[in-house]
């Protein structure tokens, strides 16, 4: 199977006026990142970047981050490797919701699982 390595052009991105987020702040604070979690999940209400993520969310997988900005590419990365190593249940539920049939979280596990 051959992926197109073309990068796409800025109209064809995602917006980039979240780039600028400390995700670190968010992945290290659990009380910054539950409510996003529950915004995705439909649990909980969204903030406008909440809103803009969950929007993208399902296409994104699917798509391997195509029309993410490089900041949005490695943050998705850091992001998705703290919540497979570190929040197995908002994982799950993140999974069964965006890909039941495990048809792309399994790679990001296999990419992004650190050994313990």
């Amino acid at each position: 199977m051959a992926i197109a390595t073309a990068m796409p052009s800025p109209s064809e991105t995602y917006t980039d006026r979240f780039d600028n987020i400390d995700l670190d702040e968010i992945i290290g604070n659990r009380r910054l990142l539950v409510p996003y979690i529950h915004c995705v999940l439909d649990k909980g209400k969204c903030t406008p970047d909440g809103k803009e993520l969950k929007s993208h969310i399902a296409e994104a997988i699917e798509n391997d981050c195509a029309k993410c900005t490089e900041v949005q590419r490695k943050g998705t990365r850091k992001v998705l490797g703290h919540l497979i190593n570190n929040e197995q249940e908002f994982w799950d539920e993140l999974t069964a919701r965006y890909d039941p049939e495990h048809k792309y979280s399994v790679k990001y596990e296999n990419e992004l699982r650190t050994s313990k």
